[in-house]
């Protein structure tokens, strides 16, 4: 088949290599920035527009939801028969306007965390004082997710506030939700004209650039995944939404996170009205069979059934600094190697910001030979995956792996993805969540 790949933020290249790898015809297109320029060079075609390509692909897939919607939108107007998997205008505003998300959620009867939308720093620090509360800033809109914010106290926020006021850091509008504690879940699921694909994607994202959880958001920087044929959380969560989806008419991946609180109330925190990134590489491993075959039949309407059940999937980010401000700092991150990559590997690894480099120094028996090979494009270098019964199984293959690459200039990784949920595990499950997931074997 044809495959075209519109590829916005430049998280589209392991499909593409993956798709290639499985004798289709890929045209990858990225928007044209610096931090993509290099991305996919020398490991697939590469097209500097993406229009001229919509009539000629079979399946056309988008890995982001604010970027070229509105041709997206008109094509499939003029096509209705085309394989396109994206959200559309209307369906990108449920992760994109997070008052909007919640609205959707309340009309189907969904219990939503109080929350209020803010134009100004002011009026948020005077709430804030007002109420004494706890509150979890998120910024709407295509912000930097960096920019959500935790606070400890309501001092705390305030302070964050007023400092965002200052430096003009927090673009508006902005929401502040009350403080939930609880535990972090998330549920996903795959929709198309046929409904819901068999298997509910439950995953757990750990979120913050340091062990324990500790230093600023990053987005992700790894996750624990499975599908399940039941889910007590999408019961909850996402069949109310069908109904909305199909009047939609989308295709593709949905996930809503949640804090599931002490008496077991799931509270949804936001929807992702796309793949996840990177949730959608380290679902490859438990995705059986043609990974484009299979997103054709769910835009066609068929349920080609390629989920394996209840088998752990882990995934953890590997970069190198400056990440993840590389940015900014203009720090040069191209051209670096990546040893140990051997041919057996890299079913696991989920190639990100990287490219084929020339002239590189390699080992050859006893021997500094100079040749062609994979290195980075940018400081999100990949994704490292291991599957396993239990968390701890494919955690322990994953980090196996891991510290088989050898990576000039500070590679930088989590060595704990995965560990929390030894804890928090048997608390899901009183609570009829998460069932039959272990942690360990002793579990």
């Amino acid at each position: 088949m044809r495959v075209l790949v519109i590829d916005p933020a430049g998280n589209g290249l392991d499909f593409a290599m993956r798709a290639q790898a499985h004798g289709h015809e890929v045209k990858l297109f990225k928007r044209p920035i610096p931090k993509n320029a290099l991305i996919g060079k020398g490991l697939v075609t590469v097209v500097d527009d993406f229009k001229p390509w919509l009539r000629w692909a079979d399946l056309i897939f988008n890995t982001d939801n604010t970027f070229y919607l509105v041709n997206l939108d008109a094509f499939r107007a003029e096509y209705p028969k085309a394989a396109v998997i994206s959200a559309s205008q209307e369906s990108a505003q449920w992760e994109l306007d997070r008052t909007e998300g919640q609205q959707v959620l309340r009309k189907h009867g969904i219990a939503v965390i109080p929350s209020r939308e803010f134009a100004d720093y002011d009026a948020a620090i005077a709430h804030v004082k007002k109420t004494d509360q706890r509150f979890v800033s998120k910024p709407s809109g295509d912000a930097d997710k960096a920019l959500s914010y935790c606070s400890d106290s309501p001092e705390d926020m305030v302070y964050m506030l007023q400092r965002w006021k200052k430096i003009g850091k927090l673009k508006t509008p902005f929401i502040l939700q009350e403080f939930k504690p609880g535990i972090e879940m998330a549920i996903g699921g795959w929709f198309g004209p046929g409904g819901w694909n068999e298997g509910w994607c439950e995953n757990f994202e750990f979120k913050k650039l340091m062990n324990d959880d500790l230093g600023m958001a990053t987005g992700e920087q790894g996750t624990v995944l499975r599908y399940v044929p039941d889910s007590k959380l999408a019961r909850k969560l996402l069949v109310p939404l069908t109904d909305a989806l199909d009047k939609l008419a989308y295709v593709g991946y949905i996930d809503v996170n949640t804090i599931i609180d002490e008496k077991g109330t799931p509270w949804p925190l936001e929807f992702t009205m796309r793949p996840g990134w990177p949730t959608f590489n380290i679902q490859q491993p438990v995705h059986e069979g043609d990974c484009v075959e299979w997103l054709q039949d769910l835009a066609k309407g068929r349920d080609a059934r390629v989920f394996v059940p209840d088998l752990v999937s882990l995934g953890v980010v590997l970069a190198i600094p400056d990440y993840p401000y590389s940015h900014l700092t203009k720090k040069e991150v191209a051209g670096i190697p990546i040893y140990n990559a051997r041919p057996s590997m890299w079913k696991h690894i989920h190639p990100c910001e990287m490219m084929m480099g020339e002239d590189v120094p390699q080992k050859n028996g006893q021997a500094i030979m100079q040749g062609p090979m994979i290195v980075t494009a940018g400081d999100y270098v990949l994704v490292m995956t291991a599957t396993g019964p239990t968390v701890q199984d494919a955690a322990l293959t994953c980090y196996r792996r891991m510290g088989r690459l050898i990576v000039p200039n500070s590679p930088m990784y989590r060595t704990d993805i995965g560990r929390r949920l030894a804890k928090q595990l048997p608390q899901l499950q009183s609570h009829g969540y998460a069932t039959n997931l272990n942690y360990s074997q002793m579990h």
